[in-house]
């Protein structure tokens, strides 16, 4: 799967780069002077498109502009690969024009480097650089994906005469085939044995991007084992899996309310044993602190290939598996696919579980139950466990579902007070509302995300969730959902932001390239209002000059210079009235600024927060 997109940032000495890609009858190529959008727009388009998607840019520090969004899609695991022009090497450290140490530019932000030969008129020279091409895409797409730069020294000219015409040879492309890891039989026995004899499991999910199969996978695990499975809004299990699936095996997302509840018998009921892992970083604070105190004895980690981080200090298992095949495995009553497997154990464990209940539909097959996995109904789940063992896994199961029900009825209760004031907590809540089915949903750093991780998206709707939370910077959030937007001009993309990230990245639109699909919701309290709600900065007389960062921005003028159509609104009936005619189906990208008081923000969040701590029940 080659390359089809390239975002280049113009440039005198990439000119060659640029006039052969822009020539090339098969690759769509698009122009954005700053580097740093543009570097984020190429991840936007990567991360929509998943494949891989080429940056090109000029010699000296406008590569260095590319750092962050370079960083980003490393730690997010996105394929980039970045050409970087660059002076031939006799000319570096010369005092020359536009010349830096390019070599190896990103560092350990990088999956690898690749040099260019500086001349390729040899026959051997121009395989050389062919090869470099497949070996940085190849690299660039194998699990885990991430960036490959691709430095190219140029000597002049660099352009073609006038109208002279580019032929484009043949050339030769090394294809790189994955291959899917199985676990061996008798591993995969020992597994299953752990998950129906350990009493208190749990699985937690980190940021991912959507996949139906994993969902079904999930579901039927849950429904097998009585599992429960927690997910932040960023690992996407929230989305429906399908009408004949029980809401009650549907993973959970509410940690970051109920496990601020400072309650020991609640910590102590949700403590696992054995805690399996998968995908990428967490946003809830608290659900990670948890986790690393609980110190469970067993710690599974679910990861095909890379490196693993012991994020919550207690790994004991890494299993190379991606998460899909992994609980396909666990839930499987086809003993084909994993070797024709025969264990004495496991067969002994299925028959003892298809006799320990009568149902209809679950057929009797002699030794190992069947999945139902047309429906998974509540009374007919937990197939794969004894009748003892699914007691105990009821038991532990129990006080996590309690938890999340409890969340979520005080979350609608508090949002609903009549009394509150205009605030962007609430507001929040009302802009989730509206999201259609289908939308791709991007979440800016920093309060942004939390809001809707606290939330979560509206229940039923099929809403995937995007976020910048590889390094978590403020400092290409625009960017990307306009690279999404570009990426699938069918699609609704919704951008969720704060002000301090929105007009930091105000260069993502000066570009000449329509995105009628993209709606914007900025919440512009004209500070950095995360600053108030930490308790570090919040405690300090500095806090007004030197960490809220005022401004007195407003993104009218900024809508005016890029041709967005622009809806205000201050108050819960004006949020209304401009949500209803801002979501509306007419074609044209639009902001709807939400402006609001840091102060209140604040002190309607610590109401939120010492509410929580005192509601519980």
């Amino acid at each position: 799967m080659g390359i089809t997109d390239v975002v280049l940032s113009p440039g005198s000495r990439c000119a060659p780069l640029t006039i052969s890609f822009a020539r090339h009858p098969r690759i769509k190529v698009r122009t954005v002077p700053d580097e740093r959008a543009a570097a984020f727009i190429g991840l936007g388009l990567a991360q929509s498109q998943r494949r891989a998607v080429a940056l090109v840019c000029t010699s000296g520090t406008a590569g260095l502009n590319y750092a962050p969004a370079v960083a980003e899609a490393y730690f997010q695991q996105i394929p980039l690969v970045v050409f970087t022009a660059d002076r031939p090497p006799e000319w570096i450290d010369q005092l020359d024009g536009q010349t830096i140490r390019q070599a190896d530019l990103y560092g350990a932000h990088a999956k690898g480097t690749f040099t260019f030969p500086a001349d390729t008129t040899h026959a051997d020279a121009k395989w050389h650089s062919a090869r470099i091409v497949s070996e940085a895409i190849n690299l660039a797409q194998q699990f885990p994906a991430g960036p490959v730069q691709v430095n190219v020294p140029l000597r002049e000219p660099f352009y073609p005469k006038a109208g002279e015409e580019l032929t484009f040879e043949a050339v030769r492309v090394i294809q790189e085939t994955a291959t899917k890891p199985m676990l061996p039989g008798p591993e995969l026995v020992a597994l299953r044995h752990a998950l129906r004899q350990t009493p208190r499991v749990l699985v937690v999910a980190g940021q991912q991007p959507h996949s139906d199969a994993l969902l079904l996978a999930l579901r039927q695990f849950t429904g097998a084992y009585q599992i429960p499975v927690v997910g932040d809004v960023i690992s996407n299990l929230h989305q429906p899996v399908g009408a004949n699936y029980d809401l009650r095996t549907a993973p959970l997302g509410k940690q970051d309310v109920f496990m601020a509840v400072p309650e020991p018998g609640l910590k102590e009921a949700l403590r696992p044993d054995l805690l399996i892992t998968f995908g990428q970083s967490l946003i809830s604070k608290a659900l990670k602190l948890y986790l690393r105190e609980a110190q469970p004895a067993q710690h599974w980690h679910v990861q095909a290939a890379g490196p693993v981080a012991d994020t919550f200090k207690s790994l004991t298992r890494i299993i190379r598996l991606d998460p899909t095949t992994f609980f396909e495995l666990l839930v499987a009553t086809d003993y084909s696919l994993f070797g024709g497997l025969t264990s004495a154990e496991d067969t002994a464990a299925a028959k003892g579980t298809a006799d320990s209940h009568n149902d209809a539909e679950t057929p009797d097959t002699g030794s190992i139950p069947v999945a139902n996995t047309s429906r998974l109904t509540w009374p007919t789940s937990g197939w794969a466990l004894t009748e003892k063992d699914a007691a105990t896994k009821t038991a532990y199961r129990t006080p996590w579902y309690k938890a999340e029900s409890w969340a979520k009825e005080f979350l609608t209760d508090f949002l609903a007070r009549p009394d509150q004031p205009f605030n962007e907590f609430t507001a929040f809540q009302h802009a989730l509302r509206h999201l259609t089915d289908g939308t791709a949903l991007h979440l800016a750093n920093s309060m942004a995300v939390r809001y809707a991780n606290i939330l979560g998206m509206p229940e039923n709707r099929s809403v995937e969730v995007f976020a910048n939370r590889g390094t978590s910077g403020i400092d290409g959030c625009n960017s990307t959902a306009v690279g999404a937007a570009l990426a699938q001009p069918e699609r609704p993309v919704v951008l969720m932001t704060g002000d301090v990230a929105f007009f930091y990245d105000r260069n993502a639109f000066w570009q000449n390239y329509p995105t009628p699909n993209l709606r914007v919701i900025l919440f512009n309290n004209h500070a950095g209002g995360i600053f108030r709600l930490i308790d570090g900065p919040r405690q300090q007389p500095e806090l007004e000059e030197f960490f809220e960062t005022h401004q007195p921005l407003t993104a009218e003028n900024t809508c005016r210079d890029f041709n967005l159509r622009y809806f205000t609104a201050g108050t819960f009936a004006e949020l209304k009235l401009a949500l209803s005619a801002f979501f509306a189906p007419v074609s044209g990208a639009a902001l709807l600024e939400i402006t609001t008081d840091s102060a209140t923000n604040a002190a309607f969040f610590e109401e939120y927060r010492k509410a929580v701590k005192t509601a519980f029940i």
